[in-house]
């Protein structure tokens, strides 16, 4: 016995040893894990995913910047091609009209009455007439013809004959035989929109020469011709072609921009959930290991306590049958007793420290809750705890280890009625469930009337030896959850203060087996 002692004391040391070993490298750990997700996790995922958002609307930026561009561009060069079409158009016209105003009225004028003299009315009137015969039809608001000191001899608006112009340059280059355009009028501003009164004209200059009969030969220069185009239609196309295309970058970078963020919100959403899944899976995995560590220490101590502590078992039945004094043998019973309590104690450490693979066959989760409840009908009465069954399931079965389901319901239902000691309601209900496009599983609910859960309780009820009782390991909702988690099934619970707890325990109908 003393040796055993000692030997377990031995253990104890250093199992204690294993205890502080352990707590330094969960501590380690922990923080090696926390460095090692916080900067994967913010550098390797939301920093590059941040900067593929600016680029993306940065170039969004340069994309409506050059559209911009591209549309001035494209409106000033359809301006410039309107002026010299319609440059053309006015030397076209103004050759014409010279030709005609030479041959139809300067020549025969000359021989009918010596001289040029448009104050008279019957020239005036003539060459009115072939002006206006030779512009008809032709999109020409007036004409008016300047003698080389700039005197207006001709106009077709005859209350301005006879004025004396200031042209400047454009005037002096038509002498030259140039041919000079300007644009007069309020204009159309790229951004906004002209009145509806304004008018745009293209006055155009050209030189009035002396024609040369059966001569392509230009004669000698007798003035100028200022001829006026009304363009304000021209213009207005121009300004609405110019908000079309700029109104069609702006809706096809709208349209762009919207794509991006949708896809970009979406990206964000799944590198969140894959972030926390990652996370989830690294917890679980520190979680395993650190178990695993504590698991392997656990089996150890049990181990080597058990076999010292079955021999004073044994002894302390041995004595207890030889024993006839009252008192002696209520004191070797009370050994006995302790001994079972702590071997059953040193029972659950081992189920938890080495958990058992599941020997699955086909099964009926509801006739395993029926035992469960049978033996826990006694239990039940006393509590004043009323039971309500909702099989739902139909005669579904569920490939799975009896057993081992069995043991961890006995551990929900037990916690259920400890949560309702003045009574209460038991709801057991179990049903089949498809969701998410996953294979349907079966779905086991046990629900009491008790006071619920707190929310920082709640978070650690599964951690191994967490209890909120005077008595009990803190190993039985471990041990539900390892052997659910063995049958590839998971547990949650819901819980609101006042308003009790849902235990919801889902299964799937069959095991994936290893190829």
């Amino acid at each position: 016995m003393l040796e055993s002692g000692a030997a377990a004391r031995e253990v104890l040391g250093v199992s204690g040893e294993r205890v502080c070993s352990t707590e330094r490298e969960r501590e380690i750990g922990e923080s090696g894990r926390e460095t090692a997700m916080g900067p994967r996790q913010g550098v390797g995922a939301i920093k590059p995913f941040r900067l593929v958002k600016y680029l993306s609307l940065s170039s969004l930026v340069v994309i409506l910047a050059c559209t911009i561009l591209l549309s001035v561009f494209i409106s000033q060069r359809a301006k410039a091609i309107l002026l010299k079409k319609s440059e053309r158009y006015a030397l076209l016209v103004a050759e014409n009209l010279n030709h005609q105003v030479f041959f139809q009225f300067t020549i025969p004028t000359l021989i009918a009455d010596g001289e040029i003299k448009l104050s008279r009315q019957n020239q005036y009137e003539r060459l009115d007439r072939v002006v206006r015969n030779t512009i008809h039809g032709f999109s020409i608001e007036r004409v008016n013809i300047y003698d080389p000191t700039q005197t207006l001899t001709y106009s077709t608006d005859q209350d301005s004959m006879g004025m004396v112009g200031d042209l400047g340059p454009p005037f002096q280059r038509a002498l030259g035989e140039e041919t000079v355009s300007v644009i007069q009028g309020d204009g159309y501003p790229f951004w906004g929109s002209a009145r509806e009164e304004s008018k745009q004209l293209l006055v155009t200059y050209l030189p009035m020469w002396e024609e040369r009969a059966m001569s392509w030969k230009r004669g000698k220069i007798l003035g100028v011709f200022e001829i006026s185009q009304d363009v304000t239609a021209d213009y207005k196309t121009i300004h609405r072609f110019q908000w079309i295309v700029v109104s069609g970058f702006l809706l096809f970078v709208g349209v762009l921009f919207l794509t991006i963020s949708l896809i970009a919100r979406r990206a964000e959403r799944i590198i969140k959930a894959r972030s926390a899944e990652k996370e989830r899976l690294e917890e679980q995995l520190y979680q395993a290991e650190r178990l695993a560590a504590l698991g392997e220490m656990i089996a150890g101590v049990s181990h080597e306590i058990r076999n010292p502590l079955g021999i004073i078992r044994s002894t302390a039945e041995l004595l207890h049958g030889r024993i006839e004094n009252d008192r002696q043998r209520r004191l070797s019973y009370i050994i006995v007793e302790e001994a079972t309590r702590l071997n059953d104690i040193l029972t659950e450490f081992l189920d938890f420290a080495r958990p058992k693979t599941p020997k699955v066959a086909m099964c009926r989760i509801e006739d395993i809750l029926d035992r469960n409840l049978a033996s826990m009908e006694g239990q039940l009465q006393r509590s004043s705890i009323q039971v309500e069954r909702l099989h739902e399931a139909g005669d579904t079965l569920v490939e799975a280890d009896a057993d081992l389901l069995y043991r961890a319901f006995v551990n929900l239902l037990a916690n259920a009625v400890q949560a309702m000691p003045e009574g209460g309601t038991l709801r057991v209900r179990t049903l089949v469930r498809a969701s998410g496009g996953k294979p349907p599983r079966f779905e086991l609910r046990i629900r009491d009337s008790g006071p619920g859960i707190p929310e920082d309780v709640r978070k650690k009820i599964f951690n191994p030896f967490f209890t909120t009782r005077e008595e009990g390991t803190g190993l039985g909702l471990a041990i539900v959850r390892s052997i659910i988690d063995s049958h590839g099934g998971e547990i949650e619970v819901r819980s609101r203060e006042g308003r009790g707890t849902n235990m919801i325990i889902r299964l799937p109908l069959t095991q994936v087996r290893d190829e």
